[in-house]
């Protein structure tokens, strides 16, 4: 299996308003690094998983409707639990919707949301 990982960041902030995440429960702020991979049991007709300035161009759009906004007030997050788990599901979705035209193969989504911590999603594309 081959694979490409592509890394940029994203600010947001957000409560997660349930007795379950204790003082998450409030409004806080995050900062995640996220890790775009992208995975293929074979290599394409230019010999690459995929053109890496590709994927890092999507990856930085995908994030940039999400970095600095408070997800408490999009309209996409209204009712939802904006856990790590869930945004990586959710930029999954977003970055699979663009490319599946020109990748097809396995992304799996990280988000770190400190050096302790991760949350990963991966599908196939």
């Amino acid at each position: 299996m081959y694979s490409v990982i592509v890394r940029d960041h994203i600010m947001i902030a957000h409560s997660l308003p349930d007795p379950f995440f204790g003082p998450a429960s409030q409004m806080h702020g995050a900062t995640y690094v996220v890790d775009a991979e992208f995975k293929a049991k074979e290599l394409n007709e230019h010999n690459v998983v995929i053109d890496i300035g590709e994927a890092q161009r999507v990856l930085s759009e995908v994030l940039g409707a999400l970095n600095y906004k408070n997800l408490d007030g999009e309209s996409q997050f209204e009712g939802k639990l904006t856990t790590t788990e869930f945004l990586a599901n959710y930029i999954h979705s977003r970055i699979a919707a663009v490319m599946h035209r020109t990748f097809r193969g396995m992304l799996k989504i990280t988000l770190g949301e400190s050096h302790v911590a991760w949350a990963s999603y991966e599908s196939e594309v």
